[in-house]
């Protein structure tokens, strides 16, 4: 594999790992624990199916499950019961926002194992969750920062496209543009959308 290739390739899966960390960010809100647990494996799931196109590694879908409850099993089993949500209201919000970090740091974690496994020429055949239970942990401590930044940085862009979309008055609407140009750099809104919201920002000039 050529030096271009292989920073393709790795700049590739980090992409896949932070969307999928985004995606199971969002399902660490759904109010119900059970139900939680089973989203977010599934979407790690997927991160492992995408992972293997990308390596050119053979999915094996039943091999995929048994290594993330090796690996994952047991801390988000504890976080499912951090989770329920024994206040009416104030509570489902502090387990959720704790669950949706710890999810996303869980698959950040995850999906670094299976990139160092994969990029050193691992399979699924010798892949060993005892062996690779101690990166995991690392990676799990340094994936819930990285949640946490990602969660500012979702409240961060839903309070910019919330105010493009109303139109409020602002006092640096050229800093609000330059917002909205970000997200379409990076692919969180279309040109379409943005072209629209950055009329609605010069309406408000008017």
């Amino acid at each position: 594999m050529s030096k271009k290739k292989d920073t393709d390739t790795k700049q590739s899966a980090n992409s896949i790992i932070k969307n999928h960390m985004i995606w199971s960010m969002g399902a660490g809100f759904i109010p119900v624990p059970i139900a939680d647990f089973f989203a977010v494996s599934a979407i790690q799931l997927d991160m492992i199916r995408q992972m293997c196109k990308l390596y050119e590694i053979d999915f094996k879908e039943t091999e995929g499950k048994a290594i993330i409850t090796a690996l994952t099993g047991s801390g988000l089993a504890r976080l499912g019961a951090r989770a329920i949500k024994i206040i009416p209201g104030v509570g489902s919000v502090l387990g959720g926002l704790s669950l949706a970090i710890l999810s996303g740091g869980s698959t950040y974690a995850l999906g670094e194992v299976f990139k160092t496994h994969f990029e050193t020429g691992g399979t699924f055949l010798d892949f060993d969750p005892d062996r690779l239970k101690k990166y995991y942990n690392e990676k799990f401590e340094k994936g819930k920062e990285m949640a946490k930044d990602l969660k500012k940085e979702q409240e961060e862009v839903e309070t910019i496209v919330k105010e493009a979309k109303e139109g409020p008055k602002v006092k640096d609407p050229a800093a609000q543009i330059n917002g909205l140009l970000k997200l379409k750099e990076d692919g969180i809104i279309t040109e379409e959308e943005f072209q629209i919201m950055k009329q609605k920002v010069i309406d408000n000039l008017m």
